[in-house]
């Protein structure tokens, strides 16, 4: 995109929605790294306000246990999500443990697959991390495929955007607890910022809490969800959740 387009189209201001809407227009096409928790959700939602055409949802998956790779999800509610929102899901399945490099061998290889069909920019639901941003970038970088961060907010919005996502009506399930930053009890309850101590970043961007999503502004109806066992492993806590 050029300066001297947006310049002539809006004049040397440019406001964000004016940006978005301008992007939309240029028939971008987005592929959209989901975890199936809320803040993938809300980058959905996002995106899709903005007018941006969103053409799958890439998400990782431990092939032997077939559940998402944090969260801990089982793939048959990630493969409802994808029903309910209308989407493909570009399954993207890793070894556990997985070294680096076969991740980004595998993720090499779906961004190979997005390049033939035509994908302009991957976008992300990250907040404020620089280091993960950067990363993303790097590897990005020699793609010709862009990365999109549209509900970056820095590290003193999290309490802000969490507010907003819950009076939306975004509704998840706490999936899996870091122990070492929250208490292990969350596992298996409601995400909700007014009841997390103090410390603990409203919607879990360190790591200490992931979601899974099953209700918001981004799905038609509710999906129907069971809370089963809470177990531990390695080092975690994780809540399985199943279709209800």
């Amino acid at each position: 995109m050029s300066a001297l387009r947006l310049t002539l189209a809006f004049g040397p201001l440019v406001t964000f929605t004016q940006f978005m809407v301008y992007l939309a227009s240029t028939a971008m096409r987005v592929l959209l790294s989901w975890s199936s928790g809320k803040d993938s959700a809300w980058a959905l939602h996002t995106l899709r306000g903005d007018g941006i055409e969103v053409v799958g949802l890439l998400t990782t998956l431990n092939e032997e246990a077939a559940r998402v790779s944090m969260q801990g999800v089982r793939r048959e509610l990630l493969l409802a999500q994808a029903e309910a929102l209308g989407l493909p899901m570009w399954e993207v399945p890793l070894p556990a443990p997985c070294p680096n490099e076969e991740y980004e061998r595998r993720m090499d290889q779906a961004i190979e697959r997005a390049v033939s069909e035509g994908i302009s920019h991957v976008a992300f639901g990250d907040l404020f991390l620089e280091d993960v941003r950067a990363y993303r970038e790097e590897m990005m970088a020699p793609t010709g495929i862009e990365p999109l961060f549209p509900i970056w907010c820095g590290e003193n919005g999290t309490r802000a955007l969490a507010e907003r996502m819950m009076a939306s009506g975004v509704r998840a399930v706490i999936t899996c607890v870091d122990p070492s930053q929250l208490d292990a009890s969350f596992a298996g309850r409601s995400w909700d910022r007014t009841v997390l101590p103090a410390g603990v970043d409203p919607l879990g961007e360190r790591g200490e809490f992931h979601t899974f999503c099953w209700a918001g502004p981004m799905f038609p109806t509710p999906l129907s969800i069971a809370i089963g066992e809470v177990i531990e492993r390695d080092g975690f806590w994780w809540a399985d959740v199943t279709p209800g």
